[in-house]
């Protein structure tokens, strides 16, 4: 394993329970590497300490994925260990890039968009989800996928799905274009970090941008995307995080494949942990950006009846992504839902709702035996009497 174990947030007050303790830092992201042209998935530096003599023993191991060839990853760990194994609240980061370091996985993140959605998600076991943009603005606002959802709007949703189990599969998000230049853009991650986001992706599109499978998109000079990397990069860095940084252009609809590649390429060059190709016209031209930026972990976004071929699990993985999100996968199955039962609702004068989805049901999905476990711990006598 390239990584060590991981431990609460107050450590040494524990010293007296435990005889030893192991603490993690990421070393990579706040060394000289900040000088390199490179700057790869970050070291991780561990020391060992011994209540009994007060020493302290250093291991540290290099765990960039430049260093490994592409499908040479040791298979260390799978997903789903990786989620329970990391022990401490709010460390969705952690676990994540635990994952791209320690796993050869695909990782799979269906789109959430809200609290059921997520809490879906979480009850089927997924090992990390991704909070759709398009998702956020049409079930908090009302309103399409055109920039109308800013930091605000998306970092408060964010934050409680990333908050509803502090020890569950870590939340990506869209960052959108970071909502202003490098200044604002250093906010957006600053304040996706302090709400528990485990890594996002930032795009090159311009400011009054759009969803990536509409048409008419126009992106901004590479300069100008490259200075939004660094200000993201230079922001996680000083929060000293393990923040997942995936830089994404929507160049393809433009400027053709091979900007995008160079796009993605300086991007990595300036910290960018993971690449997003937004897009793909072909599955062939999705296989060969894997190509031509491995072993940089790449991202594949997968929308049905999108701009892209539909790609599947299996096909993806196949290709060598090691992240594939489905940004739409629970948003457009709850409208066809929703509209179906209205319209029963509105010709039939009833709901139709199956037998086995109660109110209980849907509560004890959304924790309602956390909520009476943390009453009768307590001393409450709120559900003395059941639900």
């Amino acid at each position: 394993m390239a990584l060590s174990a991981f431990i609460s947030q107050d450590p040494l007050s524990k010293l007296e329970h435990k005889p030893t303790m192991v603490l993690e830092t990421a070393m990579g992201l706040v060394s000289s590497h900040l000088q390199e042209p490179l700057k790869p998935l970050a070291f991780v530096s561990t020391a060992k300490f011994t209540a009994a003599d007060k020493t302290i023993v250093s291991e540290v191991e290099c765990a960039s994925v430049e260093s490994t060839p592409a499908g040479e990853i040791e298979k260390g760990l799978q997903l789903n260990t990786v989620v329970s194994s990391v022990l401490e609240p709010a460390s969705g980061a952690k676990k994540l890039r635990k994952m791209l370091l320690e796993t050869n996985e695909l990782i799979v993140c269906p789109g959430v968009y809200d609290g059921l959605s997520a809490r879906t998600a979480m009850e089927l076991g997924f090992n990390a989800m991704y909070m759709t943009g398009a998702g956020t603005t049409a079930s908090r606002i009302g309103q399409p996928d055109l920039a109308i959802a800013q930091l605000h709007e998306m970092r408060e949703n964010a934050e409680m799905i990333a908050n509803l189990d502090p020890f569950g599969p870590p939340l990506i998000a869209d960052m959108d274009t970071g909502y202003g230049g490098p200044i604002m853009v250093a906010r957006t991650v600053e304040q996706y970090i302090r709400a528990g986001v485990a890594g996002a992706h930032l795009e090159d599109q311009v400011l009054t941008k759009r969803c990536g499978h509409l048409s008419g998109k126009q992106v901004v000079p590479k300069d100008e995307y490259i200075s939004r990397i660094r200000a993201a990069h230079a922001a996680r860095v000083r929060l000293r995080s393990d923040f997942v940084l995936i830089a994404r252009t929507d160049a393809l609809q433009t400027l053709g494949y091979d900007e995008c590649i160079a796009r993605l390429r300086e991007a990595r060059e300036e910290g960018a942990d993971v690449g997003l190709l937004e897009g793909f016209t072909s599955k062939e031209q999705a296989a060969q950006a894997v190509q031509d930026l491995a072993p940089w972990p790449l991202l594949l976004n997968s929308v049905e009846n999108g701009k892209s071929p539909v790609i599947t699990v299996d096909e993806a993985r196949t290709m060598g992504f090691r992240i594939i999100i489905f940004s739409f996968a629970t948003l457009a199955p709850a409208y066809v839902a929703i509209r179906e039962t209205l319209t029963r609702l509105k010709n039939e004068g009833i709901v139709g709702t199956p037998k086995h989805i109660t109110p209980v049901k849907l509560f004890e999905v959304c924790g309602l035996e956390h909520s009476m476990t943390v009453d009768r711990d307590a001393g409450g006598k709120s559900f003395v009497s059941g639900v």
